[in-house]
């Protein structure tokens, strides 16, 4: 499991995967829900749990293998107020025609 920070045209969004990688499948299914262009930072799984102590869990339970991309938090306030920038993986930019 994977923990990103997007950072997209509509806001930030705090996503959990089943995906490893920034695979075709993962970047298909971002284009399926309109995210064709970002910047991602990988998020360590134990802060993002941390942080989000049970809602994280439940989002977590709730994300199956045909069901592998969960929106954790799309408030980009708190999402910036619970994570510093050097506490983040380094930057991936993303850009789909």
């Amino acid at each position: 499991m994977r923990s990103l920070l997007l950072l997209t045209a509509s806001g930030p969004l705090l996503v959990l995967t089943s995906h490893e990688l920034l695979d075709d499948k993962l970047l298909g299914e971002l284009k399926a829900k309109g995210i064709g262009k970002f910047v991602a930072f990988d998020v360590p799984l134990g802060l993002a749990k941390e942080r989000y102590g049970g809602h994280f869990h439940a989002v977590e339970s709730d994300l199956h293998e045909t069901d592998d991309l969960r929106i954790l938090d799309f408030n980009g306030q708190r999402i910036f107020q619970l994570f510093r920038f050097n506490e983040l993986g380094a930057a991936i930019l993303q850009e789909q025609a």
